[in-house]
């Protein structure tokens, strides 16, 4: 099965010819210019595709969006809020390094030891949290100054110094 990463949502309808304004959190100077289409939920689970007919930056977080069958600005109203998600291939391509979602796939190390590979990052406002899944079990580990310790892009590693017990708390 595919793996969809939420991106962001609509937070404006832009204009008479249906396009949007799609807040997101790919990091400054990202461009969905080699995707082909964005994603929204229909139902739990259930990814309806949106073809993307123009795409251009409207501001360090803000897209302009134009999507295929989307031509009116009522028919962009009915977007507002909607979620967008991308295909996880597609957020790696897009996702501007600096940004905390190009952690996705990186494995996390404490102590030089891999404890898990990050399955998605949640991102607070103190803090970014990684959602790992150790022995079967959601843990999320967070990143902030005193625990992060260095990123290593080339290897796909975050280096941490989790306080102690707190992947017990987890696993027991």
């Amino acid at each position: 099965m595919e793996n969809y990463i939420n991106i962001g949502k609509v937070v404006s309808a832009f204009g008479l010819k249906g396009e949007m304004v799609l807040s997101h959190h790919l990091g400054e100077g990202a461009s969905l210019e080699n995707t082909v289409a964005v994603f929204m939920e229909e139902t739990p689970g259930k990814f309806l595709p949106y073809f993307l007919v123009s795409q251009k930056p409207k501001g360090p977080a803000e897209i302009l969006l134009s999507l295929e069958g989307v031509e009116t600005p009522e028919q962009a109203k009915r977007l507002l809020k909607k979620s967008i998600w991308l295909k996880e291939a597609d957020v790696k391509k897009t996702a501007s390094d600096s940004a905390p979602i190009s952690l996705l796939g990186y494995m996390v190390h404490d102590a030089k030891k891999p404890i898990g590979k990050v399955l998605e990052v949640i991102e607070q406002p103190l803090q970014i949290l990684l959602r790992l899944e150790i022995q079967g079990k959601e843990v999320l580990v967070p990143l902030n100054e005193s625990t992060l310790v260095g990123i290593d892009r080339k290897k796909q590693v975050i280096n941490v110094s989790l306080p102690e017990g707190l992947l017990d708390i987890y696993l027991h």
